[in-house]
């Protein structure tokens, strides 16, 4: 068979620098850092199972149709009131992020 031209190479391994810590010490980090996405939950307690924008109502079977959004557009940013946040069904949700893009399409000079 002919060679293609190419060699494959492996790298060296390199080492670990600084401390290691043990598998028993990242889970207790994470337990304690709590759930990830947990402003999810504080949002439908704090505003209701209901679309801040169609006022659309939903229950418990099917509150996995609600998403958050970021008034502010950072996902960052989520004070423990939930003033950055509105609870939006998954429909409103797109419409929301859509407007950005369909107004910068239109704005645009051809």
């Amino acid at each position: 068979m002919r060679n293609k031209g190419y060699t494959i190479r492996k790298r060296p391994a390199q080492g670990k620098s600084g401390p290691t810590k043990s598998v028993d010490e990242i889970v207790r980090e994470a337990r304690q850092a709590g759930p990830a996405g947990g402003y999810r939950e504080r949002s439908l307690q704090i505003h209701g199972l209901i679309c801040a924008k169609c006022a659309r109502e939903f229950d418990y079977k099917d509150q996995h149709l609600l998403t958050v959004h970021h008034r502010d557009g950072n996902p960052n940013n989520n004070p423990p009131d939930g003033s950055n946040w509105e609870n939006l069904c998954v429909y409103c949700h797109d419409d929301e992020h859509s407007r950005g893009l369909l107004g910068d399409y239109f704005s645009e000079k051809k």
